[in-house]
Order: structure tokens, then C-alpha cells, then sequence
């Protein structure tokens, strides 16, 4: 059963994001008014190292007030690729260079509401530049064992679902 975007508009738009509203038509033919929020892509990259740490960061996010571990992620600018959008983030919010990226998996956080993709890279070598330039973005930024991801998720200590997959995958991969 697919329901049919008819008609959109803008009600609100910066340069993030924009809130639409649209004209739904469901399978049966009736129509609703569906709002929905139309963003950019996200890119996000993480580095498991030899020790099978990967690198998080704990951080506070206002809207839900909670606090939880996440991966470095940001919005992908006009016309960068988000292999190159991912390692800047990294770099920005860690202090640390990833070596090269390799493609983990692209996934929908929130598609009945949003079209946002999430683009997920890691890496298996990072070079320490330094304190990082974001350093607002997070409260620390600690190596973490893939061993300890489920139990970190099960006491909710990695809210995002996005971060849920991205990690449950990388324990997977590397530790089997």
C-alpha cells in the first residue's frame, strides 16, 4: 500500500533544514496533511583500533535532556562528499585524523517524519592532531571496548538509533 505525496509546501526553512507540510493520499483514497522535516544528509565516522576500542564521545543533548555516547556526526555541506564530510566531523569533534574511511552502512533514523540519511564510515587508524576544535560538542572523548557495546546499549547509554546500529555492526565485524 503506498501513499502518495500530492502536493508540498514550505512552511519553514533555514539553512539546515525545512519543515514541509504535505497532501497525502492514502491507499483508499482519502487525504491527510502530513508534516514532515527535509534535511541534509549526515555523515558520521568513527576508528576502532588495534585494541578493538572504538572512539565515542559522551555528550548532553538539550532537546530530550538526556546524556549518552555517540559517534562524531554532522550535516553534509552543498557538494562535499560524505566520506570527506564524515572525516572532518571526526576531526572537528575529536582531535583525531581518521586514516582511510570505509563505508559502514547508510540508514533512515527517522523516515516517517524525515528524509534525512545518516552515512556512517569508520576507520582502522587515526593520527592524534590535538584537542579538538569542536570541543563543545562533547564533555569527553574516550576509546570504548566493542565488548562492552551491548551492555552499553542495554542501559540506554547509547540513545541514538542510528549509533545502536552503527556499533552493534562494528562489534560484529570485528570481534565476531
Amino acid at each position: 500500500m503506498q501513499w502518495m505525496n500530492l502536493k508540498e509546501q514550505t512552511v519553514y526553512a533555514n539553512r539546515w533544514f525545512q519543515v514541509n507540510l504535505a497532501d497525502v493520499e492514502l491507499p483508499d483514497g482519502r487525504h491527510l496533511d502530513h508534516f514532515l522535516i527535509r534535511l541534509r544528509p549526515v555523515a558520521v565516522a568513527t576508528v576502532v583500533n588495534e585494541a578493538n576500542e572504538v572512539l565515542l564521545l559522551w555528550r548532553h543533548r538539550f532537546i530530550t535532556d538526556s546524556w549518552g555516547w555517540e559517534l562524531p556526526a554532522g550535516v553534509v555541506e552543498d557538494g562535499e562528499d560524505t566520506a570527506v564530510a564524515a572525516a572532518r566531523e571526526l576531526e572537528e569533534e575529536t582531535g583525531w585524523r581518521p586514516g582511510p574511511l570505509r563505508h559502514l552502512l547508510s540508514v533512515e533514523p527517522s523516515n516517517g517524519l524525515t528524509d534525512s540519511v545518516h552515512h556512517i564510515y569508520w576507520s582502522q587508524e587515526a593520527t592524534y592532531l590535538g584537542p579538538p576544535q569542536d570541543a563543545f560538542e562533547s564533555s569527553r572523548r574516550e576509546w570504548v571496548h566493542l565488548k562492552l557495546v551491548p551492555e552499553l546499549i542495554a542501559r540506554g547509554e547509547v540513545p541514538g538509533a542510528n549509533m545502536v546500529a552503527a556499533l552493534l555492526l562494528l562489534q560484529r565485524l570485528r570481534l565476531g
